[in-house]
């Protein structure tokens, strides 16, 4: 396994590569040079920098796109926080490899591989009102199993989630690494009635007082609290970051998955953007924690990685600009003085 022990995850995230800096003045040199007034193509200018950044070449290229989707269940749905069972984790699962779902159509228009990864579905996590969601084993191998999905060529990594329940786990984290409780971070998920948001609520405020001993580890808070399909993520995005590779996040899920990144080293998602806000209730208030500004506001609430696989279509449309547009120079055009 690429870690072994917490330990070897924090001493990673202290000397975590960089993004090439002179690959991204080149790439604003070349914006400023383009045949626009200079900042006219406002965030399109700004991501095609940061794949520049990233990719560590003045003309990023989206060749090879994977959308990672992993797969966990959760001890927690036993509870009544989710409007459906456990048994639709896996039968997404089977939708997904059967082409049927809308990760499916995304993946196929935005020029994308979809790997899935169930992890161990018929072993859900522990119920984590009653002890640790995952012991360090667990935790350990969930994450090894993200940084083997990450393949070695590949231009941008989009993460995403399928799990009943994981709503209510990103939520716990959320209000565990960030404060407040139940009613500050729990929202409809699936869809729940009103007895389903009480019960949600309910479950994170018992998981926060159960654990309050071990918040102040990002790690520990991960594993007691958090879920397999959670912990690939993180993992996959650690991959990413040891690769040079850039990464768009999908919804709640996957944003509160790399939350104890963030505050294990506060740098950690420097080569990460979110692909948009969902509709999820504590996304929004998430992403400006992380100082995370989301390419799209379309009111989604799907995961699967479907948000951030509809926003690789406006990676595609930056770079198309940015490659494919003349120069002042090479159309002949006079730039301002």
């Amino acid at each position: 396994m690429q870690f072994s022990t917490l330990d070897d995850i924090r001493g990673f995230c202290r000397d975590l590569p960089q993004g090439d800096e002179a690959s991204a003045a080149a790439a604003t040199q070349r914006q400023q040079n383009l045949t626009k007034p200079p900042g006219s193509l406002g965030r399109l200018e700004e991501v095609a920098i940061w794949l520049a950044r990233w990719q560590r070449r003045e003309m990023p290229r989206l060749d090879h796109v994977t959308i990672a989707v992993f797969a966990g269940n959760h001890g927690i749905a036993e509870r009544g926080v989710s409007a459906y069972p456990s048994e639709v984790t896996a039968q997404m699962v089977a939708n997904f490899a059967a082409g049927g779902a809308a990760i499916n159509q995304i993946a196929r228009l935005a020029g994308a591989e979809l790997r899935v990864e169930p992890l161990e579905l018929a072993r859900p996590t522990r119920d984590f009102t009653t002890g640790p969601a995952m012991d360090a084993a667990d935790f350990l191998v969930a994450l090894d199993t993200g940084w083997r999905t990450v393949p070695e060529r590949c231009d941008l990594l989009v993460v995403g989630e399928m799990g009943i329940a994981n709503t209510t786990v990103a939520a716990t984290l959320c209000a565990a690494l960030m404060g407040g409780r139940g009613v500050r971070w729990a929202g409809r998920g699936t869809g729940v009635d009103d007895a389903g948001l009480i019960r949600k609520r309910t479950t994170i405020d018992a998981a926060l007082k159960l654990h309050r001993g071990v918040i102040d580890d990002p790690l520990v808070t991960a594993m007691s609290l958090g879920g397999r399909e959670l912990a690939a993520i993180a993992g996959a995005v650690l991959a990413a970051r040891a690769r040079c590779i850039p990464v768009l996040l999908d919804g709640f899920v996957a944003t509160a998955a790399v939350l104890p990144l963030a505050r294990l080293q506060p740098d950690s998602l420097a080569h990460c953007r979110a692909g948009h806000v969902s509709a999820e209730l504590g996304h929004r208030e998430l992403l400006r924690e992380l100082e995370l500004a989301p390419l799209l506001d379309l009111n989604m609430r799907l995961g699967e990685g479907s948000g951030a696989g509809v926003a690789i279509l406006l990676l595609r449309a930056a770079l198309a600009c940015h490659g494919g547009m003349a120069t002042f120079a090479e159309a002949g055009v006079s730039g301002a003085d």
